[in-house]
């Protein structure tokens, strides 16, 4: 069956396509998925690796525009977990649709990951956060006005999609954990998306701040709303990067985000390593 989204039509079997083309280079079979965001794909130099395919070498994967994003698919042992790494992630914004975001998280998922590390650069509402924080994300707010899974139908999983546990608890409780054993220091909180490339207004801020979000940013929330579709187990980790507009009397950059992302890198690898060394069951 083809699906129609945006300009794109899609066919079921472009996923093995995908699948097929990378199991010629290797037959490792991933068990978790990451998706790394901007400035924060170096964790992916960390992987013992197995094989490295460009984005461009896959079938039906679209390349990222993005500074910051290298457009690696990176397959490999990472704290000794199997691991598939997105080094640098597609975004809305960029001129894609939806299923082209979403895309390489269905062939990860075929490919045999059942649980799903996903992480951005976010602007910080929550005037208790700092530039350079780590939030894990315990819920988010979609006020993009549009959603990954429309026009979905049995074929590519169930569309009435129950959002309600979508952040994993116990996922959340070892991230903590691994926090602490690093000596780093966490935030949890809600994640605002929105549809970007802008940064948010004032006003929008002031109007996400009363809706409870505590962060917000131009990704993620796709990928979530498919991952959920499939079943897998979610951890969201946002690195606050600069506080959102308004919050501080300052104009906001993506070269700030970049700068701010560098900064921290260090704890962020640590953390995630150590996070996926102390998980034991998924």
């Amino acid at each position: 069956m083809i699906l129609e989204f945006g300009t794109q039509k899609m066919n079921s079997n472009f996923i093995w396509d995908a699948v097929n083309k990378i199991r010629e280079k290797t037959k490792f079979k991933p068990e978790i998925a990451l998706i790394l965001g901007s400035g924060l794909g170096e964790l992916a130099d960390e992987i013992e690796k197995v094989a490295i395919i460009p984005y461009n070498k896959i079938p039906h994967f679209k390349v990222s525009t993005i500074k910051g994003h290298k457009s690696n698919l990176v397959l490999g042992l990472l704290s000794n977990k199997k691991v598939i790494a997105m080094q640098g992630r597609i975004h809305f914004y960029e001129g894609y649709s939806m299923f082209d975001v979403t895309f390489p998280l269905r062939v990860m998922n075929r490919l045999g990951a059942k649980v799903l590390i996903v992480t951005n650069a976010a602007g910080g509402i929550n005037k208790k956060f700092a530039a350079g924080d780590l939030m894990i994300i315990t819920d988010h707010i979609n006020w993009s006005s549009t959603n990954p899974l429309l026009g979905i139908d049995f074929e590519w999983g169930e569309r009435f999609i129950d959002m309600t546990f979508t952040y994993d608890k116990e996922l959340q409780r070892i991230a903590k954990a691994a926090a602490k054993d690093t000596g780093i220091k966490i935030r949890e909180g809600i994640y605002a998306f929105s549809l970007g490339p802008t940064y948010e207004t004032p006003a929008e801020v002031r109007m996400l701040k009363r809706l409870g979000a505590d962060s917000c940013g131009m990704s993620t929330v796709p990928e979530v709303i498919v991952a959920r579709q499939l079943g897998m187990r979610i951890l969201g980790i946002s690195c606050i990067s600069n506080m959102a507009a308004g919050i501080l009397n300052q104009p906001l950059s993506h070269k700030e985000v970049i700068e701010t992302t560098n900064k921290v890198k260090e704890n962020f690898k640590r953390f995630i390593k150590t996070f996926l060394t102390n998980l034991q069951e998924f």
